[in-house]
């Protein structure tokens, strides 16, 4: 045979090697980890496989960081903590600055009416919405590593907000109110929102720090919510008033359209058509020419204040309230911003820094509290909108900044006669690329059954419960499809394909040796307290280990007979990634009863962090370090030796040898 049987060792010429060859010259000596790491290890790793007592290990991870505040160890701190150290340096002022500045123009014109619009989603006024299209953009554009990344204004977080709002500062029964109690109504609203992205903002930051507040939201009142709105929206369309169904049935019969044209021939169009700026300018010169807001009581924009609002910490005593609302947002904040960055990073070929992301939009959400903005993240269309306006660094986004600040200093009287109905359209109109994703089902049925009933669960209780209920169900969806999947996972069990050195499931061919006495098992997924009973009935069955001599019950996917005794078992835990206490313990006690009965046990390819959790568990006491080895090929090579010396089943070995 070849492979394994006729291997040699790598040693140069003129060097000679520590690698002996028990069986002649064909069979070189099989490795364990103690001696793979006396020949290939580093001199200051530790030659022990038992884990170094805690003290002098928490005393190393404490030196390390002290190591590391030097001039250069602080420079690199200082980059990874404010990206444009690195980038800016490196930036192409010739090739990029225009791109970047088209882009951020272009993305900031459509800030303005769709930030205002999804204020009115968040139920506060529509000039915060601007404040949000700034201050995290202004904040992202320092701290973020995602080059093509827009941040602001979200729909899915001004629905998760808004219902918060709602929640906490309820609209009076008698809403017939005067200017001071609207006034009042708008500022008790917008300090709430303010609280909720400072909750988010203070759970993202600390990256290890997790709170759980009283999930008052979650009661039969929240639930149906999106079916009750929808109830109540049809049963009060006959009281609406028809020229702002007119307005909202216009500005939708031209936003759609548009969008549409943008989606289809994106690669032909020099910049996507500004649709939502045409119909603000459109409805406002309309409204105002024809005074629709006082004969036809259409409601309107209005003044927005000029300049920015005064810093202003966010009510702390809201906030054991409002961190049930926080902690869902900030996840989907998190979720959508990096897996967007990601996307967005693996087509331009560049890399993102996940936690660095986090800390931006954690710091973004935190400190554009202060100036009364709501919670904000990553949006799809804009960023989507940039980079198909050729914006190439973070750069686009302090361009963007400043479309925003000229509306916030000069330009907000332009939008006083702009009716609330056309930004109702814009969100209606933005979120419409939700509901296509509809068409991906086919496709991703086709992928994956699994993934599509995540999917399908996660959608549902969205529409019938509410949007953080309902992603929170989707969550622990597809967590118990994860633990189920790991606990019906088939444990495979290995022969030699001939004339090689590899070791293949025996079910794959007819032609894979087998040696009598040997058996070559491979667990593929982590040993943990959901699949130890799995991997215990599994061994059970393939080794003979039934309790009180009975023969143990037949686990499914695996062959009625099983074949002569087992002598020496070699389990390849190249597949097991990680090991909780359970499934240490598990293998401890397989460790013993194996021992107990006479089998030899082997242990081939353990990772690091799973040796250590076996070691911390007592399997060292029962399986010595020659019963640790690096691969399949070698603790296989080990049993062949533990067999030969029995010589008992040589003559089946043998055959199988040569």
């Amino acid at each position: 045979m070849s492979g394994l049987l006729g291997a040699r060792t790598c040693s140069s010429p003129g060097e000679a090697s520590d690698l002996k060859y028990p069986l002649g010259t064909r069979l070189r000596e099989p490795l364990t980890e103690a001696r793979f790491q006396q020949l290939f290890g580093d001199e200051e790793q530790v030659q022990e496989l038992p884990t170094e007592p805690v003290g002098p290990k928490l005393c190393r991870m404490w030196r390390r960081p002290a190591s590391a505040c030097s001039r250069p160890g602080a420079w690199r701190l200082l980059q990874a903590r404010l990206p444009p150290l690195r980038w800016l340096p490196l930036y192409r002022w010739r090739a990029w600055l225009l791109g970047d500045a088209v882009a951020g123009v272009t993305v900031g014109v459509v800030h303005v009416p769709q930030g205002m619009a999804f204020a009115l989603l968040t139920s506060v006024p529509p000039v915060f919405g601007l404040y949000t299209s700034f201050f995290p953009v202004l904040i992202y554009s320092l701290l973020g590593t995602g080059r093509h990344l827009s941040t602001g204004t979200f729909a899915v977080l001004s629905l998760m907000t808004g219902s918060a709002v709602e929640r906490l500062v309820p609209e009076p029964l008698s809403r017939n109110l005067s200017g001071i109690e609207k006034e009042q109504l708008d500022a008790q609203r917008v300090g709430a929102a303010a609280a909720v992205a400072f909750g988010s903002g203070a759970l993202m930051v600390p990256l290890g720090w997790v709170a759980v507040g009283k999930l008052e939201h979650c009661t039969l009142v929240g639930r149906f919510l999106l079916l009750l709105t929808l109830a109540a929206v049809l049963t009060s369309l006959p009281r609406s008033s028809p020229a702002e169904l007119t307005i909202s049935a216009l500005s939708l019969a031209l936003l759609v359209p548009v969008k549409e044209l943008n989606v289809r021939f994106r690669d032909k169009l020099p910049t996507p058509i500004p649709g939502e700026i045409v119909m603000v300018l459109l409805a406002s010169v309309l409204c105002f020419t024809s005074s629709l807001d006082t004969k036809y009581n259409v409601q309107i924009v209005g003044l927005l204040p000029e300049g920015f609002p005064q810093p202003l910490l966010p009510s702390l005593a809201e906030l054991p309230r409002i961190l049930a609302d926080s902690l869902p947002i900030a996840l989907v904040t998190f979720a959508v911003s990096a897996s967007l960055a990601s996307m967005y990073a693996d087509k331009y070929s560049y890399t993102i820094d996940p936690n660095q992301e986090l800390l931006a939009h954690g710091v973004s959400n935190l400190i554009s509290s202060f100036f009364s903005c709501f919670p904000n993240s990553a949006s799809l269309a804009t960023t989507s909108l940039l980079v198909d306006a050729g914006g190439n660094t973070q750069l686009a986004g302090l361009f963007s900044c400043i479309v925003v600040l000229l509306v916030l200093l000069w330009l907000g009287p332009f939008f006083y006669y702009l009716p609330k109905a056309v930004l109702a359209c814009i969100n209606i109109s933005s979120m419409r690329q939700m509901f296509f994703q509809m068409q991906e089902l086919p496709q991703l049925w086709h992928i994956s059954r699994m993934d599509f009933a995540v999917w399908i669960v996660t959608w549902v209780a969205v529409v019938t419960l509410n949007v953080d209920l309902g992603l929170a169900v989707g969550v622990i969806f597809s967590m118990m499809t994860v633990v189920c999947r790991t606990q019906r996972v088939q444990c495979l069990a290995l022969g030699l394909a001939e004339g090689t050195e590899l070791y293949r499931p025996l079910r794959e061919s007819h032609r894979l040796l087998q040696v009598p006495g040997l058996c070559i098992l491979r667990y593929p997924t982590p040993l943990y307290f959901g699949t130890r009973g799995n991997f215990r009935r599994i061994l059970e069955w393939h080794l003979g280990l039934g309790e009180g001599g009975k023969a143990s019950p037949k686990p499914d996917n695996l062959p009625d007979t099983v074949a002569e005794p087992v002598r020496v078992v070699v389990l390849d835990f190249s597949g097991v990634t990680f090991a909780d206490a359970a499934g240490a313990r598990e293998v401890a006690q397989l460790a013993s009863r194996c021992r107990d009965v006479g089998i030899h046990l082997l242990l081939a390819q353990c990772n690091a962090s799973v040796l250590e959790t076996l070691a911390r568990a007592g399997v060292l006491d029962r399986v010595t370090p020659q019963q640790l080895f690096v691969s399949v090929q070698d603790a296989a090579a080990h049993a062949l030796e533990k067999l030969v010396r029995g010589s008992s089943v040589w003559s089946g070995s043998q055959e199988v040898l040569h």
